[in-house]
């Protein structure tokens, strides 16, 4: 019984002194890393935006320290098989990884951002045969929040690149056996305003006569992780891009100044166009050089005109001219898209008479001549176009070649395509009969198209610019039908005093 006693306190020891060895181990973290598994989460992620992670190393085992609020530690990495041709190469042997045998430590001041671009490129050229690598799709942001998390879990212990789909992620991070990463990348926005002026207010809005030209700004707010932005844009019939007014200007955030950028940077695209939803008018494809050195709130701002042409619409909505940024690993991301709407106006004219028996009637009056222009004096009037032979609408057109408009028999007619404005309505030859203006008619066009006649010092709203002739009574002629009648009735009585006479003479001689 003694005997049996002794060799169980034996066994109970060896027991007691395995067990603390193998808790030693533990604590140390000696134990192979493929009996763990580990985590990465990615917070702030933006939602419905794709994740990738690549592992680029096995993490055989390690045992982490930590000192000063710093990690450190052992760590013992291979390469993968899917990343060891990669790791082997000239571009990556000895300037970001050393080799020790079969294991590798990374090399001290080695740029990690520049190593994980390579390996990133690397990825995406070689994606037919880089199997170590898994995908997933952030969900749909909440009202509440709106960003999101993405997971990978029930990982190998490993070295990590983890790329994103609205720009280049590239963060590189060991699971040992969890990490969290921090979305740098942030979604670049687009701002769109219009201007009737170089030098003059921009806005959503503004106003234009046809052939006149119209001034565009849009400006892209980039973020972190840019790649492949085209910029597109999309204008309505009635406007005609002037190509060689685009110009872009690059304002880096951190120091505030304004760079113009050449030609090397952009390329506008006007042609073969025809695949893109809806179909642009042109688009400005950015050089990979210039998106991946931008960096948070940096911008681009892009200046370009046109000009308003026959086919403007007229009043209504206005002619339209959308933005928008495509942007992401496969151009296939997209912001929203700014619109601004450039309205040009039209004006009726009235020109009549009114009745003599009743001043209430207004009779409308052919013949009468008129001009249009900017000026008081009536000097420069606007050049104009009939729509059609058989109408009495005039366009705007700066190479047309009527200036004079003859009302018709109904007195009225029409002019479109007018900008907001001061305009001088001067009739330059007046009906037969009838008394000529003593001066030009003021017109007003206002932002909203209304149009107003100035009388006296007011302006006064009006749906038609009414005109009225005036004719004056025949005048009196001096010399006329009184000494006439004197005349006759003085020829009467000489007559009558000759009958007279005679009667008397023949009497007096029987």
């Amino acid at each position: 019984m003694k005997l049996i006693k002794k060799i169980a306190a034996i066994m109970f020891a060896f027991m007691m002194v395995v067990s603390m060895s193998c808790n030693v181990k533990a604590v140390e973290g000696t134990s192979p890393a493929t009996e763990e598994t580990g985590t990465i989460k990615i917070n702030n992620a933006i939602p419905e935006q794709t994740y990738t992670i690549y592992k680029i190393l096995d993490l055989e085992s390690y045992s982490p320290k930590e000192e000063n609020g710093k990690e450190t530690g052992n760590f013992a990495y291979k390469p993968s098989s899917e990343w060891e041709s990669f790791i082997k190469g000239e571009n990556v042997r000895d300037k970001y990884f050393i080799f020790d045998g079969e294991y590798v430590s990374w090399k001290e001041n080695a740029d990690p951002a520049a190593f994980a671009k390579l390996a990133l490129d690397y990825a995406k050229q070689n994606s037919s045969i880089i199997k170590t690598f898994k995908v997933e799709k952030a969900p749909a942001a909440s009202a509440e929040q709106a960003t999101t998390t993405v997971t990978f879990s029930v990982l190998d212990l490993g070295y990590y690149l983890v790329d994103s789909s609205v720009g280049t992620l590239c963060s590189l991070d060991t699971t040992k056996p969890t990490v969290e990463i921090k979305e740098k990348n942030g979604v670049p926005s687009v701002d769109k305003k219009v201007s009737n002026s170089k030098t003059g207010t921009f806005d959503t809005s503004s106003t234009a006569s046809i052939g006149d030209t119209v001034y565009f700004k849009t400006t892209i707010t980039a973020q972190p992780g840019a790649q492949n932005y085209v910029l597109h844009d999309k204008m309505d019939a009635g406007l005609t891009f002037n190509e060689s007014s685009v110009k872009a200007i690059l304002n880096k955030n951190e120091t505030k100044k304004d760079t113009e950028l050449t030609a090397t940077y952009y390329s506008v695209v006007t042609s073969n166009l025809e695949d893109t939803d809806p179909k642009c008018t042109f688009h400005i494809e950015f050089t990979p050089k210039l998106c991946e050195s931008l960096k948070a709130n940096d911008t681009i701002t892009v200046t370009y005109s046109a000009t308003l042409n026959e086919n403007a619409v007229i009043a209504g909505e206005g002619n339209k001219n959308a933005t928008w940024l495509k942007y992401g690993e496969n151009n296939n991301l997209e912001t929203t898209h700014p619109t601004t709407d450039t309205k040009t106006f039209e004006m009726h004219v009235f020109k009549f008479y009114k009745d003599k028996k009743n001043s209430d009637k207004e009779t409308g009056l052919a013949d009468a001549v008129f001009t249009l222009s900017k000026k008081s004096d009536g000097t420069e009037p606007i050049k104009l176009t009939k729509t059609n032979e058989n109408s009495n609408i005039y366009k705007v057109n700066n190479n047309g070649m009527i200036t004079d408009i003859t009302t018709p028999g109904d007195g009225k007619f029409t002019i479109q395509g007018l900008g907001a404005g001061t305009y001088y309505l001067t009739e330059t030859k007046q009906p037969s009969g009838y008394n000529k203006l003593s001066g030009p008619v003021t017109v007003v066009i206002d932002e909203n198209g209304k149009v107003m006649v100035k009388k006296g010092a007011n302006l006064e709203d009006a749906t038609e610019v009414k005109v009225e002739n005036k004719t004056g009574t025949v005048l009196p002629s001096t010399g006329g039908t009184g000494t006439t009648m004197i005349y006759l009735i003085g020829g009467a009585l000489v007559l009558g005093s000759g009958v007279v006479l005679a009667t008397k003479r023949r009497v007096k001689n029987k």
